[in-house]
């Protein structure tokens, strides 16, 4: 496990004043020395409270949970590692020798899993619905399975925190983090932590829908990269349901009642003819992309034999 001297613990927050104290409190009496509090700018005292409790305060130049993270990582943290909770007392600091152990086996991103042991009322039907539905279809699109991708307990070393292109400025920054650590092969450790209910008084600050659809955009969004031929290929299945089905009630109307439907025929056959032409794309640029990694593949060996 790392020195907690080579560590800075991160708690991204806004507006979280009945929390944050106890947080702080729990990580420095784990040992930690220094707890970087990254505000987005809140209304309550959480700042001043932060202060009080030892930790350093910096207030982020522009609003959301990513780019909370990003502007602490490279402008306000010098160590070699962080550990990365939030600031609503859901997480237990007591977790972070288990959360920084990989970390010296090599591993370089380290994810909690929440699921591991969750406590009654954590989290909403809906939210372990929505979590759950988000992680089979990572794990669809990448071939990896990270169990919790929106798990916000990470530990990492700057190191491959600046190898990952990250841009989302929300609750999707969790998401892109686990899709880049996919993508550049970066090893990654799931560990099992506890999950706690949010304390009374304290009032989270993701929207269920908004939040979730952001975070369904980016996965198929970074699809784009990963996996084409899922990302041409879905909207091309679907193109192509949607003229089959077009052209039946075309069809059906035409043949027993005698009914033409020209515009819908015209549809129909566009949505099957896009339905194929994506699918053909998807197929090529799924190639493209295997070629691609195989020369990069032959790269690093001929670099690493030199």
């Amino acid at each position: 496990m790392p020195d907690f001297e080579r560590v800075t613990v991160l708690l991204p927050t806004y507006d979280e004043a009945a929390t944050i104290g106890d947080c702080v409190d729990g990580f420095r009496a784990q040992g930690f020395d220094d707890v970087l509090v990254m505000d987005g700018g809140s209304d309550d005292d959480t700042r001043g409270i932060a202060r009080e409790h030892g930790a350093r305060v910096e207030i982020q130049s522009a609003s959301g949970k990513g780019q909370a993270i990003r502007e602490a990582v490279r402008e306000h943290i010098d160590r070699e590692y962080v550990l990365m909770a939030d600031g609503d007392g859901t997480y237990k600091p007591e977790d972070a020798d288990r959360m920084l152990a990989p970390l010296d086996e090599g591993y370089e991103h380290v994810i909690g899993d929440r699921f591991a042991d969750m406590e009654d009322g954590a989290m909403t039907r809906l939210n372990k619905v929505g979590n759950k539905l988000t992680n089979r279809l990572f794990s669809l699109i990448h071939g990896e399975s990270f169990d919790d991708i929106l798990s916000g307990y990470r530990a990492f070393s700057r190191d491959s925190f600046g190898r990952l292109r990250l841009s989302a400025d929300g609750f999707g920054i969790e998401t892109e983090m686990a899709v880049e650590c996919a993508m550049q092969g970066i090893p990654t450790a799931v560990v099992p932590i506890t999950y706690l209910e949010r304390p009374a008084g304290s009032n989270t600050n993701l929207h269920p829908i908004r939040d979730g659809g952001i975070i369904f955009l980016e996965l198929f969004r970074r699809a784009k990269t990963s996996n084409p031929l899922f990302y041409f290929g879905s909207v091309g299945v679907a193109s192509g349901l949607a003229g089959t089905v077009i052209a039946a009630f075309v069809a059906i109307e035409w043949f027993v009642y005698g009914v033409p439907h020209q515009i819908w025929a015209l549809a129909g056959a566009a949505g099957i003819l896009l339905g194929v032409q994506l699918l053909m794309f998807g197929v090529l640029s799924d190639l493209i992309l295997t070629l691609h990694r195989e020369q990069l593949d032959r790269i690093d060996s001929i670099a690493d034999e030199e």
